[in-house]
């Protein structure tokens, strides 16, 4: 692996997760392979769980790390090419990229969707640029249009939380109170897609995911109807695609409850977190002994921490 910013990026999916399930075993065991390492992890929006995760997942393999936030910390980053820089920005992308890269030996990005523009948001600009101009690997610790670490620590978790081999995932929209990116809820479809299950995505008119990253999955306009008999639920918001970065209203009987999961197989909730009380799902769902929120969050540490065992065996 030569980098990690999608599914495209892995040789072997089913290879990976094992490898995950393996490092969570024994996460200490591979210190050898980030000796005299230094991940440079670079922050353009707050995170909570990417970043403890994956500074773990570092300092497991035995790695140092260094972290920057990016909005706040350091000089306002160009990227533009052919800019006349004579007003908000200091630093060009170009040498900003080729500075961190002599600092570290991987470079971890966080960026986010503008949500105002779907063809910026689309283009990953920032992320792009710094693959063109960094001279050493770079992760994807959440993009404008995806979240590969997250959507590995989801398959994680149900790789081991399933009770039989032919499983039923349903990915369902969510009611939220701002406009939120598909960048999870596009990455999970991806990554589902590439599993032997029955998946189904079921969202309001006007919410539909981009067809490039859905592909084969049934879509549906019928919450109930999606929930019958699942064996995992997975609740997201995500704004509207095809009207871009709108949130619509009166949607609050999209919320997760006790009541329709009662539909399901008694199905397992998952949610990639934070996640808003009585508006995504009620208190008695994400309290409920069903829910997996807190083991997908623990998950992030082996998924992250798979992916850098993966950079770093490349390089011996």
């Amino acid at each position: 692996m030569k980098q990690f910013t999608s599914i495209d990026d892995i040789d072997n999916l089913t290879e990976l997760l094992k490898l995950a399930a393996k490092i969570k075993q024994n996460p200490y065991n591979y210190k050898y392979l980030g000796k005299d390492k230094i991940l440079c992890l670079l922050f353009f929006n707050p995170s909570l769980r990417t970043r403890l995760s994956t500074q773990k997942a570092a300092l497991n393999l035995g790695m140092n790390t260094l972290v920057l936030n990016l909005n706040n910390e350091s000089w306002a980053i160009e990227i533009e090419n052919g800019s006349i820089m004579n007003k908000g920005t200091q630093e060009h992308i170009k040498e900003a990229a080729r500075v961190i890269s002599s600092y570290c030996d991987v470079i971890g990005i966080r960026t986010f969707a503008g949500m105002t523009n779907k063809i910026e948001d689309y283009q990953e600009l920032i992320l792009n640029k710094f693959i063109s101009y960094a001279t050493v690997p770079i992760i994807s610790l959440e993009s404008a249009t995806l979240h590969p670490l997250q959507s590995l620590a989801d398959l994680m978790t149900i790789e081991e939380q399933k009770k039989k081999s032919k499983i039923k995932v349903v990915l369902t929209w969510v009611p939220h109170s701002q406009s939120l990116p598909q960048a999870v809820a596009n990455s999970f479809a991806e990554w589902v897609s590439k599993l032997d299950v029955e998946f189904v995505i079921a969202n309001p008119p006007g919410f539909n995911l981009s067809k490039k990253y859905t592909k084969n999955a049934l879509v549906t306009h019928n919450q109930n109807e999606a929930l019958k008999e699942a064996d995992f639920v997975y609740s997201k918001n995500w704004s509207s695609y095809e009207n871009y970065g709108e949130i619509g209203n009166d949607f609050n009987n999209w919320m997760i409850t006790k009541e329709k999961l009662k539909l399901t197989a008694n199905a397992k909730f998952m949610h990639c977190l934070p996640i808003r009380r009585n508006v995504v799902a009620s208190d008695t769902v994400i309290d409920s002994k069903d829910s997996l929120v807190i083991e997908q969050a623990n998950n992030r540490t082996f998924a992250a921490q798979s992916v850098l065992f993966k950079l770093l065996q490349n390089e011996k």
